[in-house]
């Protein structure tokens, strides 16, 4: 059977309630879940010293979340079939909120990694939930504005986590970046069990599989766990054990593990009936180069993030909440465009073409942030990463309109899960990539700067001349007026050298963004109207 022909009409429910108001009541528990994601990042500091524990430690907290949301999200289908839709999403909510009071009054690291873990598994089911009930919910020439109010919550969260996280650390407790989980998640459950209802065809498909023996597939769980766990401590740590010079074989056992049970999870997978984890739609042309460009494209994301704030923080002296707020003019910006962008596709733009036109305007936006200097104003800040993010706007709505366009609707769940978690993935990595690419070009660009600090330099006596004059009037003692000058120039090198190091990070980002765009083009058409989908190549 052709991709086409498989495809369906989106079954949906019998109810008549406004399918705007189901996708705000959906959508509320899957910003929850995609912000605590980034929130904890700004509050590592103050955890670690909430519970007397290490700072290094406390990094935990992000990984052990992060690896339970990766174990999850692709199993999502499975729970969904089998347990139904509507079940299973109510199930999650109320786990996860339960889990978010428990992490705030967590009194020791251990109970708030285990909380976390329990938060991980339950929220990894939310963002495919979500986009499966906004897929169903809205025929197909208005799936652009569905995936533009999941954009609302998958792309502006993990924009607004730092800044939330970095104003409530610094004006009230870092235990509050959980408790504010509770009643927004109190809410999303009452209104989720009041209007949500499992359409027709997945009712039929549960009810088929419950008059089957139930054979779980443990080996595809194990191996997967195996895999995401492994990954994500790799990501994690990789830059701390210095990655593949690690003397103690941390990294490389655990690459190896990795390598090995990724191997075999995709051998498993394709050869049973009933796999945890579904690879099928990955053989859809359109799927897979939308899962690689939301992969690299939520990578940028999360590399200029995270490497901004540093920069903010580190060079020019911002607090967590003063950086927060250079920053989160971007998001305002792309709630804004958002809606643009679902207009767009529901009068017919083809999807690739905006998709191509965002990854050009992020490339444009990175590359303005890589030519910044240490002499910028705030507000020289804002206005690059607000085309940066822009650029993803532009990206994101279209993107998931073509990913599932030629999906199956009995493989729909396995997509969205496959999806949710590449998309997941690409921040993980790109926050580590972000680090390491850091840290090495900052080594690199301090040992090319001090090859030209030499006393014989003449630009480097005037400087180490006038600072030892300026320190002498202060001071009066020659010797330590020429320490201080020295000192001096040292400092400079290394925030100059820092400075480099972060630029190349967004040059690079830019860089991977428009290489993205040659992708795009061995997608087929994705107009996102009645019958589109059969005019496609």
């Amino acid at each position: 059977m052709s991709s086409t022909a498989a495809v369906a009409p989106p079954a949906i429910a019998a109810r008549s309630i406004n399918p705007w108001v189901i996708a705000a009541a959906v959508v509320v528990p899957t910003f929850m879940e995609v912000l605590d994601t980034t929130i904890a990042n700004v509050a590592l500091r103050y955890i670690a010293g909430g519970l007397s524990a290490a700072v290094i430690d406390s990094e935990w907290v992000i990984t052990s979340y992060l690896a339970a949301n990766a174990i999850v999200l692709p199993l999502s289908g499975w729970l969904a079939a089998h347990l139904g839709r509507r079940n299973y999403f109510l199930l999650s909510i109320a786990i996860f909120t339960i889990s978010s009071g428990l992490c705030g009054m967590s009194t020791s690291l251990t109970q708030l990694i285990v909380f976390r873990v329990l938060q991980g598994l339950a929220g990894g089911g939310l963002q495919p939930c979500t986009q499966g009930v906004l897929l169903d919910t809205f025929p197909p020439e208005k799936q652009g504005a569905a995936m533009t109010v999941f954009g609302i919550a998958a792309l502006i969260a993990p924009i607004l986590g730092p800044t939330l996280g970095g104003y409530i650390t610094d004006n009230y407790s870092w235990r509050w970046i959980f408790y504010i989980n509770v009643p927004m998640g109190v809410v999303a459950l009452a209104a989720s069990y009041y209007l949500l209802e499992d359409p027709d065809y997945l009712k039929r498909e549960r009810a088929e599989l419950l008059r089957r023996p139930v054979h779980f597939d443990t080996w595809g769980l194990v191996l997967l766990a195996t895999v995401m766990i492994s990954w994500e401590v790799v990501l994690s740590k990789g830059q701390q054990w210095d990655w593949f010079g690690d003397p103690f074989g941390r990294v490389q056992t655990l690459t190896v593990l990795f390598v090995g049970s990724l191997v075999g999870l995709i051998y498993h997978e394709l050869r049973i009936a009933s796999p945890v984890v579904d690879l099928r739609p990955l053989a859809d042309r359109n799927f897979a180069v939308a899962s690689l460009v939301i992969f690299c494209a939520f990578g940028v994301l999360y590399a200029i993030s995270t490497s901004l704030p540093g920069l903010l923080q580190s060079l020019f002296g911002y607090d967590a909440t003063s950086s927060g707020l250079v920053m989160s003019p971007s998001g305002f910006f792309s709630v804004m465009l958002l809606p643009i962008v679902g207009l767009a596709l529901g009068r017919g733009v083809d999807a690739r073409w905006l998709i191509i036109t965002g990854l050009l305007v992020m490339g444009a936006g990175c590359y303005w942030m890589a030519i910044m200097n240490l002499q910028i104003s705030p507000f020289q800040v804002v206005w690059p990463r607000v085309v940066t993010i822009s650029g993803l706007s532009l990206i994101f709505a279209p993107i998931s309109v073509a990913a599932y366009m030629y999906t199956p609707q009995h493989l729909r769940g396995a997509a969205v899960g496959l999806f949710s978690l590449l998309r997941n993935e690409g921040g993980s990595v790109g926050t580590s990539l972000a680090q390491t690419i850091h840290e090495r070009r900052d080594q690199f660009h301090a040992l090319r700067l001090g090859e030209s600090l030499d006393p014989f330099n003449p630009a480097v006596r005037d400087f180490t001349d006038r600072a030892q004059a300026y320190f002498l009037q202060q001071t009066g003692d020659p010797e330590a007026s020429q320490e201080m000058a020295v000192e001096m120039l040292a400092l400079l090198r290394e925030q100059q050298s820092s400075a480099l190091a972060y630029f190349d990070v967004f040059w690079l980002a830019g860089v991977l963004a428009l290489v993205l765009v040659v992708f795009v083009f061995f997608m087929k058409r994705s107009v996102a109207e009645k019958g589109a989908h059969l005019a496609a190549e």
